[in-house]
């Protein structure tokens, strides 16, 4: 086994790992930061796919956008931790019944399927030629959408402002 092996497994460890903490954490900031996992393992997957744009928009979006969101929502809301959830074993046996006829499919899907072995690709930089095409092919669309997030934005804050009563 090389180095690049070991550290793809370790990967696949971390972020299946942080998965499954957050699908059976009971603390819901406990989830959270394990999602923090999730997405780290899954671009670091995506950088052992080649795919390098594809990676730093994982961080990105996800781990810079979204997962921030989501913890700033959870610190904010007050009493979280005080919800009561009245029966946590609600739909536990046929979520089993599902997941086992799920991994029972996927083995055997694996044992199935004739694998070919491909040669040897040599990956190339991705992001330069997106750029490119950004800033070429695409200008109008990437303005536009730029356009209409900036309306969105706009919009967020309009709607969330507080009115001050005099």
């Amino acid at each position: 086994m090389n180095v690049s092996t070991a550290v793809f497994y370790l990967i696949a460890i971390i972020t299946v790992g942080s998965a499954v903490m957050v699908a059976f954490s009971r603390n819901i900031i406990y989830s959270a930061f394990s999602l923090l996992g999730t997405f780290g393992g899954v671009a670091g997957l995506y950088v052992f796919l080649g795919a390098d744009f594809v990676a730093a928009v994982q961080l990105l979006i996800y781990v810079g956008g979204i997962l921030i969101l989501i913890l700033f929502a959870v610190m904010l809301t007050h009493r979280i931790t005080e919800v009561e959830v009245t029966n946590r074993a609600a739909g536990r046996i046929p979520a089993l019944i599902v997941i086992g006829v799920l991994i029972y499919l996927l083995l055997q899907t694996v044992q199935e399927t004739p694998w070919v072995k491909a040669k040897e690709i040599t990956y190339a930089a991705t992001t330069g030629r997106i750029g490119d095409l950004f800033l070429e092919n695409y200008l109008l669309p990437f303005e536009l959408a730029s356009l209409v997030l900036l309306v969105a934005m706009i919009g967020a804050v309009v709607l969330s402002r507080k009115e001050i009563k005099e």
